[in-house]
């Protein structure tokens, strides 16, 4: 494979999947109401309420199921029952909506910054990272998870730092990630061709949409992962880094 450039997911490529779900995510529902109590009123808890509140609006408009509006009147009590129960709703459905990833990443980063989360980085990535940097490759994110929460994992890593690896970051700001036009847009924007770029991500059809728009595209098929289909086997498989040529 030639490539000068490298685009990775994050949640089963880079990262274990457990560690989303067994560790970021419980962190929000178990300090959501402490979280908001603590930041009650501050002007940043504020602008990223108001996210939640237009995105619960129009799932209210658009008629979704169980979808819970977050009042902009009434008491302080009833207002965060109302963002918690929301934030649940989205999170037991698994959405992945920029304002719920924005907010999550808002808890994420006190988290972090509190030394109570690490990002779970696997041991296989960083060896080729530094291969990669040395081969003067460039190397990017793109991941459902906000750009905010990217930076924080890969800055809070079990591996040390890795911010100096990436020279950027792409979440559903771009478009979403099983669209072809998303990588099209990422091209663009980092001034590459597209076949001159490597994706790498556990999900066939964000494979899929990246070999569309002309990628070279890997699947990494880690522990934990969905298990694979056999429109998979129309791709190159890895199950570590390494074996990346």
């Amino acid at each position: 494979m030639t490539y000068n450039t490298i685009v990775v997911d994050i949640e089963g490529t880079i990262t274990p999947i457990t560690f989303v779900k067994n560790t970021l995510f419980p962190y929000v529902l178990n300090n959501l109401d402490a979280f908001l109590n603590r930041n009650w009123g501050s002007e940043e808890l504020n602008s990223y309420i108001e996210l939640l509140r237009e995105q619960a609006q129009k799932d209210v408009n658009d008629n979704e199921p169980e979808a819970v509006a977050i009042p902009r009147e009434g008491s302080d009590e009833a207002i965060k029952a109302a963002i918690c129960k929301n934030i649940k709703w989205q999170m037991a459905a698994d959405r992945k909506i920029g304002a719920l990833k924005a907010f999550q990443g808002f808890m994420w980063k006190e988290g972090y910054a509190k030394g109570e989360l690490f990002g779970e980085v696997y041991d296989d990535v960083v060896p080729k990272m530094d291969q990669w940097r040395a081969a003067g490759k460039k190397l990017y994110i793109y991941s459902s998870g906000s750009v905010p929460a990217q930076k924080l994992l890969v800055r809070y890593s079990d591996k040390g730092n890795l911010t100096a690896y990436f020279s950027g970051y792409f979440d559903t700001a771009v478009g979403l990630k099983i669209e072809s036009a998303s990588y099209t847009k990422i091209a663009q924007e980092i001034g590459q061709e597209p076949s001159s770029i490597l994706f790498v991500s556990d999900n066939i059809k964000e494979i899929e949409a990246a070999s569309t728009a002309g990628y070279q595209v890997i699947i990494s098929d880690r522990p934990g992962n969905a298990p694979l289909g056999p429109e998979s086997k129309a791709f190159k498989i890895v199950t570590s880094f390494d074996q990346i040529n």
